[in-house]
């Protein structure tokens, strides 16, 4: 039994101090004494992951036996248990215990690089690459040196640092050990997938053909493809094959050089448009294709470039209808997609997944956010809005405003933009209130408004006629004549009765009524009957309407809208826009074949830049038109791929529409 013991411990030596030199070790083992029992039990404890034990079993023997020779080993382990427990400060007490009191220990490398790892378990990542350093300059043995090159490596690319981690495992790889190759090769590897193009190319500057140079070539070309820069990907990828045909990754390279060609394909010069030609929307389908034509038409005579050419398909307002016949023009290879004008959504993700342009019209929320491959060419919410509190506070100098809304999803989505607007802009509103848009009677929502619902305590109204009759002094004061309001003064018996009933208190300077013209023709005239005059009235793009004047123009004189669009404009751009479409159609163009003209024209005008090979190129070619001067006014697409753009603002002058400067 003791010379099994005996056997054991010998085997404890090799073991313990198989990675370093150690001193000879006599090949016959010498009497077992009751300190080599306690050693021995300690080990049959740590070998049965009996931790608890074996601690208390090492720390015994050190108590007891401090300067025998196994008193290092001893320290070494109770190192090792607390890392394994976790308890990384008391581990390296008992490392740094050993490099102390043992300075001459066989054990002191493996004490010092254990330290480091200790650091390393805790993610403690700054410290191992400090004191890497100084540790490698305290052993002098290969495998230690190789150890901590590798760990110092894993500790940068846990940073987030792989242009670091590559380096020190390119290091380590070279010291490395047969049996060591594929693991750090490995390592190298990870540290290459997260290089961006930039660090790659710093890094091939100056290699030679060895290993890492390969990986980094193939890599390069994969980054180059993620990144849609097909051209530098292609150029990567034949580099690599030139140098490295025998690359592990040389088929996989072939392959993907196939790949992307293939989708390079696509025909040039043509465009798909997806509009609701049957179903119904149709109406609004058939004013949109008369818009491209045009655009077609124009195009193809006033450029000597290539002709351009238009695959029109029908998406019947259906999304079924509509994921057909984008399938269509996918098969047709076309360049890029405009419309559809329902059904945006649908067609967006068939763009995005088959990476092809496309200039969505809708209003839909997000519509933009799907993918970067989806534009967006409309007017939105946020346009109107954005446009009328800058116009009114910039330049008409107006504070104070009111909000009357219809109660459903329209008019609460305006309401709300509009107050979000005004307050970004310094403006404020004074009064709120909303009706049932399926009442044509706003007696009580205006009266609510002004006052005239609730009766008012005597101090509180002398207060709110004070500061209504300050508000109308300073509107008369920033006013521009030529926009000055022409409101019915009201009934000359109601006035002479107007001293038995109360006032109407207007604390605003303008009124914003986010509805149709039919509502607000009806609204309009019920403001002026409630005595709420010499207020800006303002609306959406729907108040560009004839029939607004016909219900309201005595009342609505003077009344401000945005709109996408005004044929009436004297921009040379729209006279001669306008112009063409008559001579072609007999009839003026409106807002939408006014979008879908200028989509077409954004399209022709990169399509026609010489070196374009990839539908990414077409993009960003549209991400980067600037101040395409269009019909629908100056626009440019933002970093998300929506249109920006100045709207046109609109007053009602007698009985028709004019233009505002701005």
């Amino acid at each position: 039994m003791k010379e099994n013991r005996a056997t054991l411990l010998l085997c404890i030596f090799l073991i313990l101090g198989a990675c370093v030199p150690k001193p000879p070790v006599p090949t016959e083992p010498s009497q077992i004494g009751v300190e080599d029992e306690l050693f021995i039990a300690a080990e049959e404890m740590f070998e049965a992951e009996d931790y608890p034990q074996a601690l208390e079993a090492y720390g015994a023997y050190l108590d007891q036996y401090p300067d025998r020779s196994l008193a290092p080993a001893a320290l070494m382990k109770i190192g090792k248990i607390n890392s394994i427990l976790g308890k990384y400060d008391e581990a390296r007490r008992a490392y740094n215990r050993l490099i102390s009191e043992y300075p001459r220990s066989s054990f002191n490398p493996d004490a010092r690089v254990e330290g480091l790892f200790s650091f390393y378990s805790e993610a403690n990542y700054q410290e191992v690459i400090q004191q890497a350093p100084d540790v490698i300059r305290s052993v002098d043995s290969t495998p230690h040196v190789f150890r901590i090159y590798a760990l110092v490596g894993d500790a940068y690319l846990a940073l987030g640092l792989p242009f670091d981690a590559f380096k020190y495992y390119v290091e380590a790889q070279q010291m490395a050990s047969e049996l060591e190759q594929d693991a750090i090769i490995h390592k190298i590897k990870a540290s290459i997938a997260q290089l961006d193009s930039e660090k790659i190319v710093r890094l091939l500057d100056g290699m030679d053909k060895k290993m890492p140079a390969g990986y980094l070539m193939f890599q390069l070309g994969l980054n180059y493809a993620m990144e849609e820069k097909y051209d530098d990907a292609l150029i990567a990828m034949e580099n690599f094959l030139d140098q490295f045909p025998e690359h592990e990754n040389a088929s996989l390279t072939e392959d993907l050089i196939k790949q992307i060609k293939e989708s390079a394909l696509f025909s040039r010069y043509t465009i798909g448009c997806l509009l609701p030609l049957s179903g119904p929307y149709q109406t609004v389908g058939f004013r949109a294709l008369k818009g491209i034509e045009l655009a077609l038409d124009r195009f193809s005579t006033q450029t000597d470039g290539p002709q351009m050419n238009i695959v029109v398909k029908d998406s019947g307002g259906s999304p079924e209808q509509t994921v057909m016949a984008m399938q269509e023009l996918i098969d047709e290879q076309v360049a890029a997609i405009i419309g559809p004008i329902v059904t945006a959504e649908v067609a967006a993700y068939e763009a995005q997944e088959n990476r092809i342009p496309i200039i969505t019209l809708t209003q839909k929320n997000n519509i933009t956010s799907i993918g970067d491959y989806v534009f967006r060419n409309f007017i939105t919410p946020e346009m109107q809005v954005k446009s009328i509190a800058d116009y009114t506070i910039a330049s008409l100098g107006l504070n104070r405003f009111a909000i009357l809304y219809p109660d459903e999803t329209y008019g609460v989505t305006f309401m709300n933009l509009f107050w979000d607007q005004l307050i970004e802009n310094g403006g404020k509103v004074v009064g709120l209130e909303a009706y049932n848009p399926e009442h044509t009677d706003f007696a009580d929502p205006i009266k609510k408004l002004v006052g005239l619902y609730y009766k008012i305590p005597e101090d509180l109204r002398e207060a709110a006629e004070l500061s209504s009759e300050e508000g109308n002094n300073q509107l008369g004061a920033q006013g521009d004549p030529d926009q000055s309001l022409d409101l019915d003064n009201g009934d000359e018996n109601r006035e002479q009765n107007k001293e038995e009933e109360p006032e109407a208190i207007v604390d605003f300077d303008a009124i914003f009524i986010p509805d149709s013209p039919k509502t607000a023709g009806l609204i309009i005239p019920q403001l002026a009957f409630y005595d709420v005059k010499d207020v800006y009235l303002i609306g959406t793009n729907l108040w560009h309407s004839d029939a607004l004047i016909k219900m309201a123009s005595r009342y609505a004189q003077g009344a401000i809208m945005p709109d996408g669009f005004f044929a009436g404009s004297s921009a040379p751009v729209v006279q001669d826009f306008v112009k063409a479409f008559e001579d072609t159609y007999e009839e003026k163009p409106g807002f939408i074949e006014a979008i879908v003209y200028d989509s077409a024209m954004m399209v022709f005008s990169v399509l026609i830049q010489p070196d374009l090979r990839f539908k990414s190129e077409l993009r960003n070619g549209l991400l980067n038109l600037a101040d395409f001067s269009g019909v629908t006014g100056p626009t440019y697409f933002d970093e998300n791929g929506e249109a920006q753009k100045q709207l046109y603002l609109l007053r009602i002058k007698g009985r028709k529409f004019v233009e505002l400067e701005q």
